[in-house]
């Protein structure tokens, strides 16, 4: 129902997964089959086509390029799963930091990152917009717009929840520190996302270009 309601006012819904397990694990068939239920459980629910699609903890690697292939078999067009960067779960830091075509036909469109020496981190992402100092995030979002490239990130609905229960996250490596951050400033997600809005503004030209070029391929 929530779904219906979300693709009625006119919203995108694209792919995660079904099992949300990360493409090393499910290797190319698995990956495939894993998409094809996703897919199938959206059109339970009234969505007829999903052209987008993000890997299960951006685990899009240069160990699994094949995704792409697959998601150019089952007719999506773009994927926002590749964090270009070497990190300590999942990374591809050989791969563009800017939009790009792969030879499968299909757009990645990577996560954006802070670029700083050591800390090259995705700021607009979950944990990181959550932990991270608000003057740090707006001037890394300035930063991104002023070279006129979009800020690509990403939250969860746990993002935001701050009546979850307390639990072991997974795929975090039993990492108590890890988990701690799990929970970090939910409160403050809406909030910090209304003062760094405004920097959108001088985006938009660019964003409508993007998305000329991504409808004319």
């Amino acid at each position: 129902e929530r779904i219906r309601e979300i693709a009625s006012r006119g919203h995108e819904i694209a792919c995660h997964g079904s099992e949300h397990v990360p493409l090393s694990r499910l290797g190319r068939g698995g990956f495939a089959d894993d998409l094809k239920r996703n897919l199938e459980d959206l059109a339970l629910a009234g969505v007829t086509q999903a052209a987008g699609f993000r890997a299960p903890v951006l685990s899009l690697t240069a160990e699994t390029p094949w995704a792409h292939e697959v998601l150019a078999e089952l007719g999506f067009r773009y994927s926002s799963s590749v964090l270009p960067a070497g990190t300590s779960l999942y990374g591809w830091p050989g791969f563009d930091r800017s939009c790009r075509r792969t030879s499968a036909g299909v757009w990645e469109i990577p996560v954006s990152l802070s670029g700083l020496p050591g800390l090259d981190i995705p700021f607009a992402a979950g944990v990181f917009f959550r932990a991270l100092p608000l003057p740090a995030i707006r001037l890394f979002f300035r930063r991104t717009l002023r070279r006129r490239e979009p800020v690509v990130g990403y939250f969860h609905p746990y993002d935001i929840d701050t009546e979850q229960e307390r639990f072991m996250f997974p795929e975090i490596g039993g990492s108590h520190l890890y988990n701690a951050l799990m929970y970090w400033n939910r409160q403050r997600v809406l909030p910090r996302l209304e003062k760094v809005i405004g920097c959108w503004a001088e985006v938009v030209p660019y964003v409508t270009y993007l998305t000329h070029e991504l409808e004319s391929h």
